[in-house]
């Protein structure tokens, strides 16, 4: 098990893969938490090009994200996962973080194999708060 605490403590730009305009969606709600904790996010949604969440244009893809990622915070199906992943590679982010509810081994084992730490079904937003951690 990767130390939760220490991967949010250590991460300052989060990407998340799936985000929405939708403010009922995780997908919305988690990145604005994590961005009104002072976090820098980013969007990813070819859905959503054009249109700034969380402070920043959104991205259609992960290839279009500039610069280091700390932490990539995907909200996608499990199955999808593997259309993303040589993109999740490329993009090397230093976690790539599975949401709640989102599992999937065989990408996890091939972002592991690239030298990326995985964090499965498990929630930022909920760890965060969970651990007490301050704003940035």
């Amino acid at each position: 098990m990767k130390d939760i605490r220490a991967i949010l403590e250590r991460s300052s730009r989060v990407v998340v893969l799936g985000a929405s305009s939708k403010t009922y969606k995780a997908g919305f709600y988690v990145g604005e938490y994590l961005h009104d904790q002072g976090y820098a996010v980013s969007g990813v949604n070819p859905e959503l090009v054009g249109s700034q969440l969380f402070g920043r244009p959104v991205a259609s893809s992960l290839d279009e994200v500039e610069g280091d990622v700390d932490l990539l915070d995907v909200f996608r199906r499990p199955e999808l996962l593997p259309d993303h992943l040589e993109e999740m590679i490329r993009l090397a982010p230093s976690v790539v973080w599975f949401q709640q509810g989102i599992r999937n081994d065989v990408v996890a084992r091939a972002l592991s194999d690239a030298g990326i730490d995985v964090v499965q079904n498990r929630c930022t937003l909920a760890d965060h708060r969970a651990f007490g951690l301050p704003r940035r």
